[in-house]
């Protein structure tokens, strides 16, 4: 019997991941915004690619989360409902209450401050999408300076979601937005660094409640 055919070439699975690449990033630039369609035909056009590293691309996107697909509707970008929200949230904060105990447990002086100049960043930050960039790489570094292989890939299993939270929380209001992002950010860094435990799981909780609950409406 012959081996040809058993295999798929290794180029078909990089063209499929920098496609997946580059339409992620395309939603996190918000040119697709949840709800929106993306078709097949279209993509492949706009990236110069067959429709086969698009519709694998889709599929690979769709088990981070970030779109949905129907056979009524084709693919859209996720759109998070009341659920969804939650759901993440509740994730989110169970996950990152272990970072954060990880963390005043066992970080070093260096995590703590890898984890600062995230902060520092936020401080340059010109527009709204490339804070929650930041915002997402603040996180990132918590959760690498845990020092708990499996939390991080439990994060990096919600990350993608995660950030269309955020992307949604921004589409309801950026009202104070660049100016109250940094000062939490930076609130929190002081509490780890303090090691106080207490004050830094009530101050990540109250910066996840915020979020929910200008996504929900009930503040600014």
């Amino acid at each position: 019997m012959s081996d040809q055919g058993k295999v798929a070439p290794a180029r078909r699975r990089g063209l499929a991941d920098e496609v997946a690449d580059r339409i992620r990033e395309a939603i996190f630039n918000g040119a697709y915004a949840p709800g929106e369609q993306l078709r097949e035909v279209e993509l492949s056009g706009e990236m110069d690619v067959s429709r086969g590293p698009v519709r694998e691309a889709l599929r690979l996107l769709e088990r981070e989360g970030l779109v949905h697909c129907a056979w009524h509707r084709g693919t859209t970008v996720t759109t998070l409902s009341t659920e969804d929200v939650a759901e993440l949230d509740s994730l989110r904060g169970a996950l990152e209450d272990l970072a954060v105990r990880q963390v005043i447990a066992h970080a070093s002086d260096e995590d703590l401050a890898s984890i600062a100049k995230t902060a520092d960043m936020m401080e340059r930050a010109d527009d709204a999408h490339e804070m929650v960039r930041l915002d997402i790489a603040f996180h990132d570094a918590v959760f690498a300076a845990a020092g708990h292989q499996r939390l991080a890939d439990a994060w990096d299993g919600i990350r993608c979601q995660v950030h269309l939270f955020l992307l949604t929380r921004i589409s309801r209001s950026t009202a104070g937005y660049l100016d109250c992002i940094p000062r939490e950010h930076h609130g929190l860094v002081t509490a780890l660094r303090a090691r106080d435990t207490n004050t830094a799981l009530n101050l990540f909780a109250a910066h996840r409640r915020h979020a929910v609950d200008v996504v929900a409406g009930t503040t600014a």
